[in-house]
């Protein structure tokens, strides 16, 4: 099965609070890759990375019949500390380039930290536009009466835009994290039309999320290379997007490493596509990866 491989994301911002939610949940399709488990029963204990795995991916907007490049996007994960212990991070970067430099230039970094026994501490994002000043995201997790409470703050150097206390049940995830659950479930266990609900924070809301398993798919990049994958949906129920029913499709490489492959994501002002570029640093051989010999 063919599959255009070009990334469909459309910018157009109503105000910076827009465009920072915008990106938080574009992060959740586009790089899919930051474990942000609430609890640790959400995460097993073999995870399919190490530290030191970078994957790197190739973003691209599309605004009408135009579908130009538009960024480029790396993911690592590495040992940490975080409040005097040890902690693991994942670190996402996106920056713009070609046209897009000049007419909305953005420079995004997030960061999730996580306890040794995979238990999310504290999630945070920070954009950097032209224009406005830098708009910051933070998320502090808490865990008591069988509850996870999110502590949200959104502010600049100005003021501060959100400040409140949320509470959860079940898995609650930073908008990175929702994405990389997929990369945890076991593949053995798998049937088509299994469903896993999950909840994202995201500013004052606690976002609902349903994943939903298709089965295999390969994925074709360009004339000579294929993937093989396991095909997911997402409902996403925000006012972001313009249906909640499959709002974005994940496939992820049918290997051990689980790795995202490629994303596309239906947003209410257009539509957004992410391709996997190359990566270094995995636990286990890509054998999603078919290279077809040339004609």
């Amino acid at each position: 099965m063919k599959e255009n491989n070009r990334l469909q994301i459309a910018v157009h911002p109503k105000s910076a609070d827009y465009r920072f939610r915008l990106i938080g949940l574009l992060a959740l399709f586009l790089w899919f890759l930051s474990a942000v488990e609430a609890r640790t029963q959400c995460l097993p204990k073999n995870l399919p990375f190490n530290y030191g795995e970078q994957v790197f991916y190739d973003a691209y907007f599309k605004w009408g019949i135009l579908m130009p490049k538009a960024g480029e996007a790396a993911l690592s994960y590495n040992q940490t500390r975080y409040g005097g212990r040890q902690a693991s991070r994942y670190r996402l970067t996106f920056h713009t380039t070609g046209l897009f430099e000049s007419v909305y230039r953005m420079r995004d970094t997030l960061n999730c930290y996580f306890s040794q026994d995979n238990q999310l501490l504290f999630a945070n994002k920070r954009a950097d536009e032209h224009k406005d000043p830098f708009l910051y995201d933070d998320l502090a997790f808490s865990y008591r009466n069988q509850k996870t409470y999110v502590h949200s703050r959104r502010y600049t150097s100005e003021r501060v835009k959100i400040d409140t206390v949320m509470a959860g049940d079940g898995c609650v995830f930073d908008m990175l994290g929702a994405v990389f659950y997929l990369r945890t479930l076991d593949w053995e266990r798998l049937t088509p039309g299994d469903e896993y609900p999950l909840i994202a924070a995201l500013g004052r809301n606690m976002i609902k999320l349903k994943v939903r398993y298709h089965g295999q798919e390969i994925v074709t990049q360009g004339q000579s290379v294929k993937y093989k994958t396991l095909r997911f949906s997402l409902d996403i129920y925000d006012e972001a997007f313009s249906e909640s029913s499959s709002a974005a499709t994940v496939w992820i490489g049918d290997d051990e490493n689980h790795l995202p492959v490629k994303i596309r994501a239906k947003l209410k002002i257009g539509a957004a596509e992410i391709n996997y570029k190359s990566s270094k640093g995995l636990k286990y051989p890509l054998t999603c990866r078919i290279v077809m010999p040339k004609q």
